[in-house]
């Protein structure tokens, strides 16, 4: 009995102070779009990176903050939070319509290796939702298959046995086509580390090391996925192919919440 109020007591404090903090975001996500409507994007900026650092992350506070830097001409911390608003709202037209704006004032004019049209349909599918929305499709088409296998175990005209069985070879397929996507997103979001170049112009080296060779160079704004590191140098690549070692200090990674 002692137990059980305890625990209610324990949930009661969780959930009150879980309402308390939404409701204060809810306050400072005013403050902030009252802010951006005046045209005082420091304030905007400040405010979001308070809803931020209390632990609060969406595709819409992501979306605004990209807006805010946007505006401020400040190209690669516009970039990087579009970006991170697409990690969790893949595919969605009006950050990408953004993140294309900032894209093209930047100074790096990289051209990706051309895919083969079937990876590029298979990546546009795989990418259209985020791994949670697929794992979440998986799970209801597997209660639709259990719902619609046991309505064919139920009847008893043949036409109904007929249409529950094929109703359930369909949803256990759509089942596990939306569970084995969800397994290849999370292998891709595990696999790969990308990362935005936040200082104005970076030397990529051959080696990771000061006394090597020049590669190229690069600029803000400019995306690159992270292979590997060794002290304070990452190994990037190039959405072209080119590689190269950059100092670890120059560049902010995406997945870093």
């Amino acid at each position: 009995m002692n137990f059980s109020f305890r625990t209610y007591l324990l949930c009661s404090v969780l959930l009150f102070l879980g309402g308390q903090s939404m409701a204060q975001n809810e306050v400072l996500f005013d403050k902030a779009t009252a802010a951006y409507n005046a045209g005082n994007y420091e304030e905007t900026i400040s405010i979001y990176t308070q809803i931020l650092e209390a632990g609060e992350h969406s595709a819409s506070l992501y979306f605004n903050l990209g807006n805010a830097y946007y505006k401020q001409n400040e190209i690669a911390p516009s970039i990087y939070y579009y970006e991170k608003a697409l990690l969790l709202k893949p595919g969605d037209p009006e950050t990408l319509n953004n993140l294309a704006y900032a894209r093209n004032m930047t100074l790096d004019d990289i051209t990706p290796i051309p895919e083969p049209d079937l990876e590029r349909l298979y990546k546009g599918i795989l990418f259209s939702l985020t791994m949670n929305a697929w794992a979440y499709a998986g799970i209801f088409f597997m209660l639709l298959f259990v719902g619609t296998y046991l309505f064919f175990l139920g009847s008893g005209r043949p036409n109904r046995k007929r249409a529950g069985l094929i109703s359930s070879g369909i949803a256990l397929a759509l089942a596990l086509f939306c569970t084995g996507f969800a397994y290849l997103r999370y292998r891709t979001y595990e696999e790969t580390q990308p990362a935005i170049i936040f200082k104005r112009e970076i030397t990529v080296r051959s080696e990771p090391n000061l006394q090597s060779s020049p590669v190229f160079l690069l600029h803000e704004g400019a995306k690159v996925e992270v292979k590997d590191s060794l002290d304070i140098w990452l190994k990037i690549q190039l959405a072209d192919g080119q590689t190269g070692w950059a100092e670890g200090d120059a560049l902010r990674l995406l997945k870093d919440f």
